[in-house]
C-alpha cells in the first residue's frame, strides 16, 4: 500500500475526484480503481497497471503513460493533451 496526497492508493480504490497531480504512480497496481474526474496533471502513471479503471472524466494532461496497462480501462471524456502514451503499453 502506498498513500499519496492523503490517498490510499491500492487495487480497487476509490480515487474519485482526488488530485494527484505530480504525483510519481510509477509501477502502481491501481488494477479496477474509480478515478473518475481526478487530476493527474503530470502524474507519472509509467509501467502502472490501470486494467479495467473508471478513467472517466480524468485529466491527464502531460502525464507519463508509457508501457502503462490500460485494458478494459473507461477512458470516456479524459484530457489527454501533452501526454506521453506508449501504444504497446495499453494492452499487454
Amino acid at each position: 500500500m502506498m498513500e499519496v496526497n492523503g490517498y490510499e492508493i491500492v487495487p480497487h480504490a476509490d480515487l474519485t475526484g482526488a488530485n494527484l497531480e505530480d504525483a510519481n504512480l510509477m509501477y502502481l497496481d491501481l488494477t479496477g480503481a474509480t478515478l473518475t474526474e481526478a487530476e493527474l496533471t503530470g502524474t507519472n502513471l509509467r509501467e502502472a497497471n490501470l486494467t479495467g479503471a473508471n478513467l472517466r472524466g480524468v485529466n491527464l494532461t502531460g502525464a507519463n503513460l508509457t508501457g502503462t496497462n490500460l485494458e478494459g480501462a473507461d477512458l470516456y471524456n479524459a484530457k489527454w493533451e501533452e501526454t506521453t502514451i506508449d501504444p504497446n503499453g495499453w494492452l499487454k
